[in-house]
């Protein structure tokens, strides 16, 4: 099986990080604009990227300041069943995040296109936690 793996170094504390990851503001700021989310276990959030991908994650698992993991149950074929976490340490104004996104099947060209996505929307996190200026997917 195909996994994504990103590391990224924030320059704000892991409370920001996470809230940037659990909360709809957050996640509406960093990766798409049309997002519903609830930062509740077991909540259903919802990503639209236009009119072409519609995702729906379950929200699996969180530890406060520490882990955020989803599932895919709707979206890309490629996408469904595949799971995603995040984790966060550290500390004094500084936050080291490592990203994977897995369980892929395979590694065809889509998910290769995913793996630069998910670079360019780190940096969005990354940005936008630092800034509070993202660069989220806009519906045109």
């Amino acid at each position: 099986m195909a996994e994504i793996k990103h590391l990224v170094t924030i320059e704000a504390e892991p409370a920001v990080v996470y809230a940037a990851i659990t909360e709809q503001a957050g996640l509406a700021s960093w990766w798409t604009e049309e997002t519903v989310a609830d930062a509740t276990v077991g909540s259903v959030l919802e990503f639209r990227f236009g009119e072409e991908y519609h995702n729906k994650m379950r929200l699996t698992r969180l530890v406060s300041d520490q882990r955020v993991e989803w599932e895919c149950i709707q979206g890309h074929d490629e996408w469904v069943g595949t799971r995603f976490t995040f984790d966060l340490e550290g500390g004094q104004g500084r936050t080291t995040l490592r990203f994977s996104h897995y369980q892929w099947a395979e590694a065809t060209d889509f998910y290769a296109n995913c793996n630069f996505h998910w670079g360019y929307y780190m940096q969005s996190l990354k940005t936008y936690c630092e800034t509070g200026q993202g660069t989220p997917f806009a519906k045109a």
